[in-house]
C-alpha cells in the first residue's frame, strides 16, 4: 500500500540507490584513504624522521651511548610522542627505548622482521594493514646508522604502534561516515523536493480531468516540472480547451437548431391553421400556402443534411465513392439549378466553363455539395441587381472552380473563422441564415478529395471562393 503513490515511488527511487551503494562506497573510500593515502604518508613521515635521527647520531653514536644522549637526540628531532623509538647495536642489542614498559628489555638482542636487511645497510619499511573491517595498522622503520667511513654503527627502529594508528583510522572512518550520512540526508531532501515537484503537477492534471469529467470548467494548468510532465500538462490543456470548444459548439448547435427549426415549423403551423380555417376554398391562396409549405420543408431538409454531415464528422470520417468524373458533363448540370435561382433573385449570372476540362477521380454527389454550398452563399449574400460569376479551368496540374459575388465581403480577421462550425459572421455585415455549417462542410469535402478552398474577399466589394482539386489523385484503398 505504501508504494501506491507516485511521490513515494519517486522518493524511494532516489533513496534506495543511496542505501544500497552507501556501504559499498563507504568501504571503498575507507580502503582508499587508509591503504593508499594515510598509511603510505605515515610511513614516509616515519622514514624521514628516522633518517634525520640517523644523520644526527652519525657523529657521536660511538662516543656516547648513555640514556641522556639518546634523549638529547630525540629532543632535537621531536618526533610524535606516540612513536616508539629504539636504538640497536649492529648486532641487534637493545641500547635505548622510548617506551618505559620496554626498559627491562635493555641489553637483550631483538629478533624482529627486517633486522637482517637493516644489518646489511638497507632501509626497511614494514606496514601492516588489517583492511576495512577493523581499524588496525602498524608501521615500522629500520634505519641503519653509518659512521663517516661508511661502517654500520647502529640501527634506529621507529614504530608507529597499532593503538595510535587505530585511533587515527577510527577518526578518519567517523569523518567519512559523517560525510556519507550528510550526503544521504541531502539526497533525501533533494529527492523529496523532486518528488513533490513531479507529484504536484500530476495531481493538478488528475484534478483537472476529474473536473472536466464532472462538467466543471477548469482553467489552463501552468506548465512546470520536467519536460515529460510539461508535455502531459500541455496535452491536458489542449484536451480541456477542445472540450470547452465542443461544449460551446454544442450550445451554439442547440441555439441554431431552435432558431432554424422554429421558424419553418411556425410557418407550417400557420399554413395548416389557415387551411383548416377554409383557405383551401381560395385557389390562389391555396397555391401560395402550398408553395410556402414546400419551401419551408426544403429548408428543414437542408438543416437535416447539414446535421447528417456533422454526424459523419463526429463518427470519424466521410464515406467517399470516388469514380471517374467527366467535369465537362458534370459541371453544367450542377450549375443549371443555381443559375435559375440567381435569375429568380434578379441577379446577373455569368459562367466561363471551358470545354476541355479533364476527368478526375471524385465523388460526384459530395463534390456537387461543395459547389452548391459556395453558390448558395454567393446567391444568398449578393444584393438584387448585382452579379454572381462562375469560372473553371486548369492550372499547374490542378483544376479549379471559382465562385465570385458582389456581396458585402468578409473582413480579413473573419476569413479563417468562416470555415469554423456554426460561425456566421456579425449581424451588421450579414443576414444570418442557416446553421453556419455550409463552408465547414465544403472545406471538409474538398480536403477529402485531396483539394482545398481558398477565399479572397474585400469588405464592401464582394468575395471570391476557389475550389482546387488535383487532376490526378489515387483512389482510396478499399
Amino acid at each position: 500500500m505504501i508504494f501506491r503513490t507516485l511521490r513515494i515511488r519517486l522518493l524511494l527511487s532516489h533513496i534506495l540507490p543511496f542505501l544500497i551503494l552507501l556501504p559499498v562506497l563507504g568501504m571503498a573510500m575507507i580502503y582508499l584513504v587508509e591503504s593508499q593515502i594515510l598509511l603510505p604518508q605515515l610511513a614516509r613521515d616515519l622514514q624521514s624522521e628516522a633518517r634525520l635521527l640517523a644523520q644526527i647520531s652519525t657523529l657521536q653514536y660511538n662516543q656516547l651511548s648513555s640514556q641522556l644522549y639518546y634523549e638529547y637526540v630525540l629532543s632535537q628531532v621531536r618526533p610524535n610522542p606516540e612513536i616508539q623509538v629504539m636504538y640497536l647495536s649492529p648486532e641487534g642489542e637493545l641500547l635505548y627505548t622510548s617506551e618505559v614498559q620496554d626498559l627491562e628489555l635493555l641489553g637483550y638482542f631483538l629478533q624482529t622482521d627486517g633486522l637482517e636487511e637493516a644489518q646489511k645497510g638497507e632501509v626497511v619499511v614494514l606496514a601492516e594493514y588489517s583492511g576495512v573491517l577493523l581499524p588496525y595498522g602498524e608501521i615500522e622503520v629500520l634505519q641503519p646508522v653509518f659512521n663517516k667511513t661508511g661502517g654500520l654503527i647502529g640501527i634506529i627502529r621507529m614504530v608507529y604502534p597499532n593503538a595510535a594508528a587505530s585511533e587515527l583510522f577510527r577518526s578518519i572512518r567517523n569523518l567519512i561516515l559523517i560525510v556519507l550520512v550528510a550526503g544521504l540526508v541531502v539526497g533525501m531532501i533533494l529527492a523529496l523536493v523532486l518528488a513533490v515537484n513531479i507529484g504536484k503537477p500530476v495531481e493538478q492534471v488528475t484534478r483537472a480531468l476529474y473536473n472536466v469529467a464532472g462538467g466543471v470548467r477548469s482553467e489552463q494548468l501552468v506548465e512546470q516540472g520536467p519536460q515529460e510532465v510539461r508535455n502531459l500538462v500541455r496535452s491536458i490543456n489542449y484536451l480541456v480547451a477542445r472540450l470547452n470548444s465542443l461544449e460551446q459548439a454544442r450550445r451554439v448547435l442547440l441555439a441554431n437548431l431552435v432558431h432554424e427549426l422554429g421558424r419553418p415549423l411556425g410557418a407550417l403551423r400557420s399554413a395548416i391553421h389557415a387551411l383548416s380555417s377554409g383557405a383551401a376554398a381560395d385557389q390562389q391562396l391555396l397555391q401560395d400556402l402550398t408553395q410556402g409549405m414546400d419551401s419551408e420543408t426544403a429548408r428543414l431538409q437542408n438543416v437535416l443534411e447539414d446535421l447528417a454531415h456533422l454526424h459523419d464528422q463526429v463518427l470519424g470520417g466521410l464515406e467517399m465513392k470516388r469514380e471517374a468524373l467527366d467535369l465537362n458533363e458534370w459541371l453544367p448540370q450542377v450549375l443549371a439549378p443555381w443559375q435559375a435561382a440567381a435569375k429568380e433573385k434578379h441577379l446577373h449570372w455569368s459562367a466561363e466553363v471551358p470545354s476541355n476540362l479533364p476527368t478526375i477521380q471524385a465523388d460526384a454527389e459530395r463534390l456537387s455539395q461543395v459547389v452548391g454550398n459556395l453558390l448558395s452563399n454567393a446567391i444568398k449574400y449578393t444584393p438584387t441587381g448585382h452579379q454572381v460569376q462562375v469560372a473553371a479551368g486548369q492550372q499547374d496540374g490542378q483544376v479549379f472552380i471559382r465562385v465570385a459575388d458582389d456581396g458585402p465581403g468578409i473582413p480579413l480577421d473573419e476569413q479563417e473563422k468562416i470555415f469554423s462550425p456554426f460561425y456566421r459572421g456579425e449581424q451588421r455585415r450579414r443576414i444570418k441564415q442557416g446553421m453556419g455549417l455550409g463552408l465547414t462542410i465544403a472545406r471538409d469535402l474538398a480536403i477529402a478529395h485531396d483539394g482545398r478552398i481558398e477565399v479572397d474577399s474585400v469588405l464592401g466589394k464582394g468575395s471570391q471562393f476557389t475550389l482546387w482539386l488535383p487532376v490526378f489523385s489515387s483512389l482510396p484503398a478499399e
